[in-house]
């Protein structure tokens, strides 16, 4: 197992697929999307592949031909159906919600960076004040630049006047390895979301969990000097 770096004090997370389970939402919402703009269904495989991309970003990549109308369209569609579903059918992941406690109490600093908007993540910390307290930083693609561009996560190494050395990235997708590769920071990957182990390995992950439980073993362990 490859060692957290020596000095780590900041573990940025994705969102969607790494610490909640939403990705079936996320799927049922562009498919109603495309419907409600009259367009065919990409089908789940194409949606899941966008997952983690800022949505401006996913429809060029679902619908590249789309005029402005059409793609406003989308969007209208996709807010309707996200912020019409209950936050209680898009789960935190069993467990992670400790974890990250564990994490804050052994004195990491938590942050996120994610594909969703400003809107759409303070919906959904809203809905979990326990987490919520947890993170002290967040970027969303609204307000930076989607991934894999390291923009959010340059961003949030100056917010904390942290080196990349001192950071690692915890996702759920290719968009995320990539992500932390261009900014320097350490990309550790977890399975209980989207892309296979052999494709975040490819993407530069240093390891990859099954979910973001492993990481207080993993970081307070080493801290800790247990090995």
């Amino acid at each position: 197992m490859i060692p957290p770096p020596s000095d780590c004090r900041l573990i940025i997370f994705d969102w969607d697929g790494t610490l909640m389970d939403s990705i079936s939402t996320i799927c049922g919402c562009l498919s109603h999307a495309f419907a409600y703009a009259g367009l065919a269904d990409r089908g789940a495989q194409q949606y899941r592949e966008i997952i983690g991309l800022g949505l401006e970003d996913a429809l060029a990549v679902l619908a590249p031909d789309a005029d402005q109308p059409t793609r406003k369209r989308i969007l209208e569609g996709y807010r309707e159906c996200f912020f019409g579903t209950p936050v209680r059918e898009m789960p935190l992941f069993p467990g992670v919600e400790d974890a990250l406690v564990q994490l804050a109490g052994a004195g990491y600093e938590i942050a996120v960076a994610t594909g969703k908007t400003r809107r759409g993540l303070d919906r959904v910390l809203g809905e979990h004040p326990l987490l919520a307290a947890c993170i002290s930083a967040s970027r969303c693609a609204d307000e930076s630049r989607s991934k894999p561009d390291p923009l959010m996560l340059r961003e949030l190494l100056r917010h904390y006047d942290l080196p990349p050395a001192a950071t690692i990235m915890v996702g759920d997708t290719v968009h995320d390895m990539e992500m932390a590769v261009a900014a320097g920071v350490l990309p550790v990957g977890v399975l209980c979301g989207v892309h296979s182990a052999e494709r975040l390995d490819a993407s530069g992950a240093a390891m990859c969990f099954a979910d973001p439980t492993a990481l207080p073993g993993w970081l307070i362990r080493k801290r800790s000097g247990v090995e």
